[in-house]
């Protein structure tokens, strides 16, 4: 490791010893910590140009610049082989400074364990380490367009769902449902054989790359020759599978009549993320489209696509015969040359600049613009996407346009004990801590909700024209469903506020909207459900069905939205419930304190104020001695002694125990 000087005598010399050949340089901060991998084809001159007074480099490079401490080199026999050591130190150290791709755990991916001797085909949120052993992972997709894949996928073959551990387990237990309903082949019974069923899950590889017309020949060919031989029951099943290809494949967009495999890649940036959209070609039609996000932290366009495409082309299998790219290179042939390594075979990697494949690259920057806008939207990651949500609760409450200041409130309480409300302010929708007020429940005795959220609600809305309480709430939200809206709701009508619930589900966590209707807006994702039958704890897969009624999926845009609001409502809702509680917790310390003192013989309110005064905390009490506790002004000696041996004497007799 070579350590930096701030002489610029001996850091020239330093240089000098940098050798002038390809190779790796990592550089570490302060704490030894890398924090930027790059490559070279001459180190010496790379480090030069970062060194000099003045650096002709962007922001981010400046700042990482500044944060160097030291520097190693690791010298590589050509540019390639220093960009594949590259690669796989970025992916060892994660640093900050290099351009990180991450995936969107909102879309997710299906997830194949080819490296199990019975494969699994399962949801998954972001790639794992697997893949370096063999798993597939496609996608990310929709919720919706992997609810749809996996039902099309359950169609056509018998898959296990279950965890088992095969071929160990094979025989230690009876089939589950799906074995005997005709939707597993029973691999844990040992029904199927290991070669069998890995013929099947390679025909679903093909399915999920889109590569479905070699399928469809080949059911429609069994299909036949099951009617040739009078076994319509057979026959029917493969019609059913042959017709459900048959209609997915139609529903690909055709983009090339004469075939071929190719990935469009695009870019599109907003100052705070960067979002890549990469739409997949293949045998002439678009069978997907990936969205990958990285942090916006400056530089050129290229370096975002060759990041990508060093990071997600990391198995033969994923990479096309053709990349296409929304801006220029300066890389392309090392990149080329890389991924073509990686495949085995030829790769091109070129940026149209006309024809059919510009509009492929088009469609993909759109793709990229519309990801980058849902995944703000969904996040409240900026004041466009604030103001969105904003108007969507503003329509569903009935208030007609965007709440500036919503007051949410919240009931805590503990036992029969300290009762307590909350109130909480969000302007545009932001928390704004001053504004926060606390409430101790007054008019009655005894645990009622309903009522305790009627008393707060009622107290707030008395003091409207209070400069001290803000201005007047656009909406009010309370903690609870129905019943809590019904106990506000004539409250906020006399006032002429609307009125909403904020519900939640069986884990504590925000649900959806209660509106003055009665009406639920879900919002949640659907939770996992649980299969009758099968020794899986929870079904690995189709989780998300689509809505009743046989409506179709949401759309992106409406999905974006919902999180959005979704994203508002959870922060509003574990707000009021967090100042509840402290204020809560509070009132009961404070509670313990008084009845702690005031059960001692001869000690009221007032003489335990007297004690709180002179001590401080009621601690300090406990640990005073007689003498301290007879000095204090209005206790008398018999008081004094009786608080003495209320906190002394049972330690001293369980000592000379």
């Amino acid at each position: 490791m070579t350590k930096l000087h701030t002489d610029q005598k001996a850091f020239n010399a330093q240089l000098e010893l940098v050798p002038e050949e390809p190779g790796v340089y990592l550089m570490r901060d302060k704490s030894g910590s890398v924090i930027y991998v790059g490559k070279a084809n001459s180190l010496r001159q790379r480090l030069r140009n970062y060194f000099t007074p003045n650096p002709d480099v962007d922001d981010r490079i400046a700042l990482m610049i500044s944060r160097i401490a030291s520097y190693d080199t690791i010298i590589c026999g050509n540019e390639l082989e220093a960009f594949v050591l590259e690669s796989t130190l970025i992916k060892k150290y994660q640093p900050r400074f290099n351009i990180l791709m991450r995936d969107d755990r909102e879309y997710p991916y299906i997830h194949v364990t080819l490296q199990e001797a019975f494969p699994r085909v399962m949801k998954a949120f972001h790639i794992g380490g697997d893949i370096e052993e063999g798993a597939r992972y496609f996608g990310p997709w929709l919720n919706g367009d992997i609810y749809r894949a996996l039902q099309a996928l359950t169609a056509i073959f018998p898959l296990r769902r279950c965890h088992l551990d095969l071929p160990r387990d094979i025989g230690k237990a009876r089939p589950c449902l799906n074995a005997h309903i005709g939707r597993c082949l029973a691999p844990c019974a040992g029904k199927i054989t290991q070669e069998a069923y890995r013929e099947m899950i390679d025909e679903v590889c093909l399915f999920l790359e889109g590569r479905t017309d070699d399928l469809i020949k080949r059911l429609h060919r069994d299909m036949l020759a099951a009617a040739d031989r009078l076994d319509f029951e057979e026959a029917a099943a493969l019609r059913e599978k042959w017709q459900a290809l048959t209609r997915l494949r139609e529903q690909q967009r055709v983009v090339d009549v004469a075939g071929g495999d190719r990935d469009a890649l695009a870019l599109q940036r907003n100052g705070t993320e960067a979002a890549i959209a990469k739409l997949e070609v293949r045998d002439g039609r678009v069978t997907g489209c990936v969205h990958t996000f990285a942090e916006d932290s400056g530089g050129a366009d290229a370096m975002y696509l060759a990041a990508f495409i060093r990071e997600h082309y990391r198995l033969p299998s994923q990479i096309p015969r053709e990349i296409l790219v929304s801006a220029p290179l300066p890389e392309a042939d090392l990149l080329q040359a890389y991924v073509r390594a990686k495949r085995g075979r030829a790769v091109t990697v070129r940026c149209p600049r006309r024809g059919a494949k510009k509009s492929l690259v088009d469609l993909a920057m759109k793709n990229a613009d519309r990801a980058l806008t849902r995944r703000a939207l969904s996040r409240g990651s900026d004041p466009h996407a604030i103001e969105q949500t904003l108007a969507l609760l503003g329509d569903l409450t009935g208030l007609g346009r965007s709440p500036v200041r919503i007051e949410a409130f919240d009931i805590s309480h503990h036992g029969k004990g300290v009762r307590s409300g909350s109130m909480v302010v969000f302007r545009q929708g932001k928390p704004e801590r001053s504004s926060y007020r606390h409430f101790a429940i007054r008019s009655f005795e005894g645990i009622d909700d309903y009522r305790a959220m009627a008393e707060v609600v009622s107290r707030r809305l008395a003091r409207l024209s209070e400069e001290s309480f803000g201005n007047r709430p656009d909406l009010i939200l309370v903690d609870g469903g129905k019943g809590h809206v019904a106990a506000v709701l004539p409250l906020a009508r006399e006032a002429g506020i609307p009125a909403a619930g904020m519900v939640k589900d069986d884990r504590h966590r925000t649900r959806g909207l209660a509106l003055p209707s009665g009406a639920i807006v879900e919002l949640a994702p659907a939770a996992p459900r649980r299969i009758a039958g099968d020794r899986a704890a929870v079904a690995p897969v189709f989780e998300e069905p689509p809505r009743s009624g046989g409506e179709p999926c949401e759309s992106e845009d409406e999905r974006a939205n919902r999180l959005g609001l979704l994203h508002l409502l959870t922060a509003i809702q574990d707000e009021a419930h967090r100042f509840a509680l402290r204020h809560n917790r509070k009132a009961r310390e404070k509670s313990a304190t008084r009845y702690a003192l005031e059960s001692i013989p001869g000690v009221g309110p007032a003489r335990r104020k007297r004690l709180l005064q002179h001590f401080g905390t009621s601690r300090k009490i406990s640990e005073a001695a007689l003498e301290e506790l007879m000095g204090v002004e209005g206790i008398p000696r018999a008081v004094a002694e009786a608080v003495y041996r209320h906190f002394h004497e049972p330690r001293e007799a369980q000592h000379e125990a």
